[in-house]
């Protein structure tokens, strides 16, 4: 019996060795597996253990900035401020008096008090005061800080900033403050360059959280982004941004394009559009387009430029030869000379030219050139392709090409919608020799931590559109539109430099079809190329819709910017005046003092040598009244008007004076001016030299022999069928320079 017991004892105790024995050698099997799987349950127990007695710290990475060529910041990270407002009693500094500190702030950060103290009266912590006191600058901190307030602390973010304001902003685009999302230009399209990596620090620490001495660190760099160097000349960019704006306070026009490139290379060194935006208060943003690049519209007469290329190329030009100026019959249409189809009798094609007469450029697209080649050369020129300019959103041409008028309405820039760029980028072949260059606005992009340059543009030539000889050739005729008395650039002469270069406006289509009519309503422009001789900069500008009064021309704000940012161009790139003697070399604006009273020959004398023109009104001693009022700046070579104290002035001779100048004019003597015509005064009534005391009003007649523009029908049915689209080709306006 006992032994029946001891063998169950037994049993007993092998089985429960067997299965302490089984249990040890699971849990060891499962020691053994946690050990080289480091993992339980899905949980990985080094990360655990890591979090637990490590600590990582976030080392931020800086987003690459961009320049100009020349190095200035365009765009930058910075420090700013974000205030912060204690409100439990629990701590040391809280706001105990929540009334006097919301009349405080309120002041240095322009917010309501009540609307501060509301905030300041929660029952939490702590609080943030709304989008005013966030990213505040360093020097707005500094005025907070002076007011000493309890409870008043700052959380220092990084914040992208653009310290030149409106300055290229829609090259440069625009990210948000927090630098979180690229938005627009190149800010968007390089943000694989400019966007930093953050890095990180790793490090053990106690259970107090205090760091271990001697414990090893595990450091990640941060990446810092990329920085851009563009082609811009902030100078140049300056003096295209400042002119804008005064046009755009004179004018207020639709819309304004302006581009400035260097002609031998292809770089753009200023480039602007208005409306504009201040990239630092992007939610004011009116208009997201940059149109230099994106905007394609009817270029008007500065397509004549490269109609004339062709036609010289292919050896069917003879500037000599005469036409019939003033209409062209086109199957059932007509074409029409811009001085509602007057013409100017039998000329010859270089004088068609310097007229902009739209039957010249019709007759060398369908009788000399012929449709086929005319578009070859529409293509050699590149302006049915995109440039690949490195700007994003830009747009190809649009080329009207279906029936035999478009031919002609082609040549003479109707019908056909290409892009500034695209006229930036084909002149270059006309200033550059014949080599036609790509246009880039990008210079370099630097690795500035590792000192390394990881993309690099380099001048491309684009095509060879047109021969060296034939280049030059269009040179030299471009210049006579600009020099000769019946050329139509007159208003866009540069004293000292030698321009080449051709004016245009164009129409705008309307809804429901035609164009807009009226006066003003039209894209004025110039494409000039400076020196004429051997082109260094090559300047286009584009004027919308501007808000002329009925004296004014679209030729006014268009060449008031050209011939600002042309000069500046020129001083800044070092380029010798064409005349010897430089005295009209590059000139500052002059501004005009209050002269009534003083001496008028001493004032006239001082004026002149400031290069103003200055005509005396009688031979009185002193000056009672000045045509402009102080403080205007005028452009070296403007006329002045002082009426002196003489007591029988005489009728001043007025001839070939421009338009504005009559009514400068009209405003010193208070004489009323009936004027009849338009352009330059070609008759006076009184004749001059009689008494102009007493005299309550003069008889001026102007003609158009200067190029004054003319608003009219081009192309038009033969049976003038409301229908039918009309097409007005206006060019170009007063010489308001004297």
């Amino acid at each position: 019996m006992e032994e029946v017991k001891m063998n169950r004892l037994t049993k007993r105790a092998l089985l429960f060795l067997s299965l302490l024995l089984l249990a040890v050698f699971v849990l060891f099997s499962r020691f053994v597996y946690i050990q080289a799987a480091k993992e339980v349950q899905g949980t990985d127990l080094e990360e655990l253990l890591n979090q637990r007695w490590s600590q990582t710290q976030t080392i931020e990475g800086k987003r690459g900035s961009i320049h100009d060529r020349n190095g200035d910041v365009l765009a930058e990270e910075i420090s700013s401020y974000t205030i912060i407002a204690i409100l439990d009693e629990r701590f040391e500094s809280y706001v105990e008096d929540p009334r006097e500190t919301a009349q405080k702030l309120g002041q240095v950060l322009d917010m309501d008090p009540q609307q501060l103290e509301g905030m300041l009266t929660r029952d939490a912590v702590q609080v943030e005061l709304g989008p005013k006191a966030k990213n505040i600058s360093f020097e707005k901190k500094r005025e907070v800080e002076k007011l000493e307030l309890d409870g008043i602390l700052f959380r220092e973010d990084p914040r992208r900033y653009y310290p030149k304001q409106t300055f290229a902003s829609h090259i440069l685009g625009y990210t948000e403050r927090d630098m979180s999302v690229a938005r627009m230009g190149l800010e968007s399209s390089l943000d694989d360059y400019l966007k930093e990596k953050n890095g990180q620090i790793t490090y053990q620490k106690d259970g107090r959280n205090r760091r271990l001495v001697n414990a090893e660190e595990f450091i990640e760099e941060p990446e810092n982004g990329k920085d851009v160097y563009l082609t811009l000349d902030s100078r140049i960019q300056m003096a295209i941004e400042q002119t804008m704006n005064q046009v755009q306070e004179e004018y207020d026009p639709e819309r304004m394009m302006a581009i400035v490139a260097n002609a031998k290379t292809g770089e753009i060194l200023g480039m602007s559009n208005r409306p504009s935006f201040n990239p630092n208060q992007y939610e004011d943003i009116e208009n997201y387009t940059n149109f230099n690049v994106t905007s394609s519209f009817e270029p008007g007469s500065t397509m004549k430029v490269f109609s004339l290329a062709a036609a010289i190329e292919e050896g069917v030009y003879n500037g000599e030869e005469t036409f019939e100026s003033g209409s062209y019959e086109v199957t059932d249409r007509t074409v029409r000379d811009h001085n509602q189809g007057r013409g100017w009798g039998e000329i010859t094609y270089n004088e068609g030219v310097q007229r902009s007469s739209n039957v010249a450029f019709s007759k060398l697209a369908l009788e000399k050139l012929g449709p086929e080649s005319l578009y070859n050369y529409i293509d050699a020129f590149g302006f049915r392709d995109v440039t690949g300019i490195d700007l994003p959103n830009e747009s190809p041409g649009l080329i009207a090409e279906q029936y035999t008028i478009d031919a002609a309405t082609t040549a003479f820039g109707q019908g056909t919608a290409i892009t500034p760029i695209q006229q930036i980028q084909a002149a270059t072949a006309i200033a550059n020799g014949g080599k036609m260059m790509t246009p880039f606005v990008i210079d370099r992009i630097v690795d500035s931590q590792k000192g390394e340059v990881v993309h690099e543009n380099e001048p491309e030539i684009k095509g060879e559109p047109v021969s060296e000889e034939t280049a030059n050739q269009v040179l030299e005729i471009l210049e006579t539109v600009v020099t000769a008395e019946e050329g139509t650039g007159r208003p866009f002469a540069i004293e000292g430099f030698d321009v080449a270069g051709k004016t245009g406006t164009a129409q705008i289509p309307q809804e429901g079809g035609g164009y807009l009519a009226g006066h003003g309503n039209h894209i004025h422009s110039f494409l000039g190329m400076a020196p004429a001789d051997d082109p260094e900069v090559v300047v286009y500008v584009a004027v919308d819709r501007p808000d002329l009064e009925g004296h004014q021309v679209g030729s006014e704000p268009v060449s008031l910017i050209f011939k600002q940012v042309m000069e500046q161009s020129l001083q800044y790139l070092n380029i010798t005046p064409t005349e010897e003697d430089e005295v009209a070399s590059v000139h500052e604006n002059i501004e005009l003092d209050d002269y009534e009273g003083e001496n008028a020959q001493s004032v006239k004398e001082e004026l002149a040598e400031q290069g103003l023109k200055v005509t005396l009104i009688g031979d009185g001693e002193s000056v009672i009244r000045q045509s402009h009022a102080q403080g205007t700046e005028l452009m070296y070579g403007e006329k002045v008007i002082l009426m002196t104290d003489d007591e029988n002035p005489e009728v001043p001779d007025v001839s070939n004076w421009s338009l504005r100048n009559i009514y400068l004019l009209e405003k010193v003597t208070g004489v009323d001016m009936e004027v009849e015509g338009t352009g330059f005064v070609t008759k006076q009534t009184p004749p001059p030299g009689g008494n102009l005391k007493g005299l309550n009003r003069m008889i001026i007649e102007l003609s158009l022999t200067s190029g004054e523009e003319q608003r009219e029908e081009e192309i038009e049915t033969d049976n003038d069928s409301p229908d039918e689209t009309e097409e007005n080709e206006e060019d170009e306006e007063e010489f308001f320079m004297d």
